[in-house]
């Protein structure tokens, strides 16, 4: 069922992009690639349907960032195509370098013959020992927030959506993935098509080519990965046929035909990323108990807020965060349990109210000004966890069942578009607060989105065991209560999760060793545990733990999870030394966006 709108146009200008889509806009999209793992390139050609909005124009201009450009061609009136001048800009060091296409009859197609370069920001060569099966090289997109200009020359803001479709050429032995129509039982013939024929914005184009497997986990959904991970995969997400209609119940139907999970190499720098039909996952999510599949209740729930309805600029992303960090809550609600999901948003809620206490002001408000700045800079916890705590408000304030009802209707209204944060508040007020007067002002939802910080009144769940916890872990910080009477190994992952964080960033030699003792918590295979134990043994100097601290920063790319330990370690000049000889050893098979990150971290001075 497709609902059908007039396009909701927004004004507002991306700053970080070079398109122009008010005078032309790009509407379909169809690529011919060939891979070559030897030289870390992908060639070919990108024919692009043009839709003319100002008749007087008569330039295309699209957003690059490396590509070499051989020849545009533009299509006549005739169909026959006809070479077309074109300029590249010098680079920005934010944008990349913009293409000016000159059309003087305004053609209705273009087609760029182009190669990517070699270490292009949106792609990561893996060499085969770097893979989980060590015999096959791997390739990976990554397209948010502006990567995806870096392989494909196009209008790279999430204000222009399109179809497309594809023609991807590679070694025999090898399949190809992309987030459109993925068939399973595709022949390794070197020869792979897709179609995407809903219209996406240019973050959410998505390929993977590598030696891949593929096992069935529902009617509609099926696990992609190496082939040694596809059995664990496939059991750890078992419940995705669940989640699928837990969220139809909710907020109306899945418009997407299938729901299909790629697990990558564990370099991935993201959890998860919400590819339409196909989310890039994290190895580091297959924990062998569910526990954090909430990262999977989250790129599903992408499919409504954010794929469905989309920021139509990086300063509004909280509109695709937010929204979606409230939906996961609701499916693991429904799925695993209310318990779980209140946890997992207080971990979440405690960690933002830690981070506030040293963000400046301009950084903790949902709407940021971003001029001059990197667009992955609105990607911080602000729009997931503050945007997910206002919609917890209005749905504490206007109750579940009318908010509810708003929600599924935001949804059909603006289907397969992209908004301003303006345009949902002009909905908000029209079908939830003039409907329900007296339940919130707008002065209340404005100091939401333009002020720093949580208002007072945002709800907090309540949870029994962390209540419970918060005693024990007082005792045993003040050594009135021993690591092992802390009776903690059938403790969740969230428990975990809660414990480790609470902690004091700074604990005894004997603290330490007797949790260690207790717990095994060094080595711990669990990746969110891992990475706070690690953090805490940073801080109260625990040196035992940090060679297995090594090999989990040696062995993960996901930013969250190691870029918070390089942070801690160059606070001390030996830290520091650690944290470079590590870095060297990790850096090529980190993804350049966890590179970037990491040498942000590197260059800042120790303290002492």
């Amino acid at each position: 069922m497709h609902y059908v709108h007039a396009e909701a146009m927004s004004t507002e200008t991306d700053p970080h992009s070079y398109a122009q889509p008010d005078k032309v806009r790009v509407t379909a999209l169809d690529l011919d690639l060939s891979v070559s793992f030897e030289k870390h390139v992908l060639s070919g050609s990108a024919t692009l349907a043009l839709d003319w909005r100002d008749k007087a124009a008569h330039e295309l201009v699209l957003d690059t960032n490396d590509l070499k450009i051989a020849k545009i061609e533009a299509a006549d009136k005739s169909g026959k195509w006809v070479e077309a001048k074109f300029k590249l800009d010098a680079p920005d060091a934010l944008r990349g370098a913009a293409l000016h296409v000159a059309l003087p009859e305004q053609s209705t197609k273009v087609r760029i013959a182009y190669s990517t370069s070699s270490d292009a920001a949106g792609l990561q060569w893996l060499d085969p020992e770097q893979t989980a099966g060590k015999k096959h090289p791997f390739v990976y997109s990554q397209s948010e927030s502006i990567a995806g200009r870096s392989w494909i020359p196009l209008q790279d803001t999430p204000a222009v959506r399109f179809s497309y479709s594809a023609r991807i050429h590679t070694p025999k032995e090898l399949r190809a993935v992309m987030s459109a129509d993925n068939d399973a039982g595709h022949a390794l013939d070197g020869d792979f098509r897709f179609v995407m024929p809903q219209k996406i914005p240019s973050y959410l184009l998505a390929l993977a080519i590598g030696d891949i497997a593929v096992k069935t986990t529902g009617p509609r959904s099926a696990v992609y990965a190496e082939p040694e991970t596809v059995a664990a995969a496939a059991q750890e997400f078992e419940d995705v046929e669940k989640m699928i209609q837990t969220t139809e119940k909710l907020y109306g139907p899945y418009r997407w035909q299938r729901y299909d999970i790629l697990v990558l190499p564990p370099s991935f720098p993201f959890g998860g990323m919400e590819n339409p039909r196909l989310t890039f996952a994290t190895p580091t999510i297959i924990a062998g108990d569910k526990s954090l599949v909430s990262v999977i209740a989250h790129e599903l729930a992408h499919s409504w807020s954010g794929n469905l309805v989309t920021n139509a600029a990086w300063r509004h992303v909280w509109l695709n965060e937010g929204f979606t960090t409230y939906v996961q809550g609701r499916i693991v609600e429904a799925v695993y349990g209310k318990q779980q999901a209140d946890e997992e948003f207080l971990v979440a809620a405690n960690a933002l109210r830690k981070a506030f206490a040293d963000a400046p002001a301009g950084e903790q408000v949902l709407v940021p000004d971003l001029t001059g700045k990197d667009a992955d800079d609105s990607l911080s916890d602000v729009p997931y966890t503050k945007g997910s705590w206002f919609l917890q408000t209005l749905e504490h304030k206007f109750g579940r069942d009318a908010f509810d009802k708003f929600l599924r209707s935001y949804f059909d209204h603006f289907a397969f578009q992209s908004i301003t944060t303006d345009q949902f508040v002009d909905y908000l007020k029209t079908n939830l607060l003039d409907r329900h007067p007296g339940k919130m002002s707008m002065s209340e939802v404005e100091a939401w989105l333009h002020q720093p910080g949580v208002p007072a009144d945002g709800p907090l769940p309540n949870s029994a065991r962390f209540t419970a916890q918060n005693i024990q872990r007082s005792e045993f910080v003040a050594g009135k209560r021993s690591a092992r009477e802390l009776n903690a190994k059938a403790w969740s992952t969230q428990e975990w999760q809660y414990f480790l964080d609470q902690l004091p960033p700074k604990l005894s030699g004997e603290q330490m060793t007797t949790l260690d003792a207790a717990y095994h918590l060094t080595g711990t295979r669990n990746a969110e545990i891992a990475f706070r134990w690690y953090r805490l043994a940073i801080g109260s100097d625990y040196q035992t733990a940090f060679p297995a601290m090594r090999e989990h920063m040696l062995r993960i790319g996901r930013r969250i999870l190691v870029v918070p330990l390089f942070e801690a370690l160059t606070k001390t000049p030996a830290g520091k030394a650690f944290a470079e000889k590590v870095y060297a050893d990790a850096r090529p098979g980190y993804h350049p966006m966890t590179r970037a990150a990491v040498e942000k971290a590197l260059k800042a001075p120790a303290k002492n």
